[in-house]
């Protein structure tokens, strides 16, 4: 089994809160990973030696200085009614959107969803902001979420 059900996963709740509504067509598209899918897709696209982002190392591409481009805030963005991502993320990500994306928050939860409803839901995700990244399928950008308020834009290698 490649999924769980969203009521299986622990955050759920981000997907059901009354003041963040989603659809119910988009809540069909918000796919939590099984956790061995999980596993494999952080091993593989992440990390193969820590297994959340507050441990990543100088071995991981994820630390290294010049994946980062550029910086911004999403906090205010996310507080106020503007239902549109930060613009310096939407310039940086020029991915289609049915493009597949992957909100990686660790390597046992991993959810995927498509460009366009995480876009339309990513107030309802970045209720987990831990350090997760996005990423896309055979896409170099990425974008990762840190809890104070800020995000960094960058490239894989």
């Amino acid at each position: 089994m490649n999924y769980i059900p969203i009521e299986q996963l622990k955050h759920a709740w981000v997907f059901k809160r009354k003041d963040l509504p989603i659809s119910a067509k988009d809540l069909t598209a918000i796919k939590p990973m099984a956790s061995a899918r999980a596993n494999t897709l952080w091993s593989t696209s992440i990390s193969s030696t820590v297994d959340h982002p507050d441990f990543f190392s100088d071995d991981d591409w994820v630390a290294a200085e010049n994946t980062w481009q550029d910086t911004g805030k999403w906090e205010a963005t996310w507080d106020s009614d503007e239902p549109a991502l930060p613009e310096l993320i939407s310039n940086n990500l020029p991915w289609e959107n049915n493009t597949v994306v992957y909100f990686c928050l660790s390597k046992k939860v991993v959810i995927e969803t498509t460009w366009a409803v995480f876009k339309r839901c990513w107030k309802n995700f970045l209720m987990m902001d831990d350090g997760p990244l996005l990423i896309a399928k055979k896409r170099k950008e990425v974008v990762q979420f840190l809890s104070n308020g800020s995000f960094k834009v960058g490239s894989k290698p």
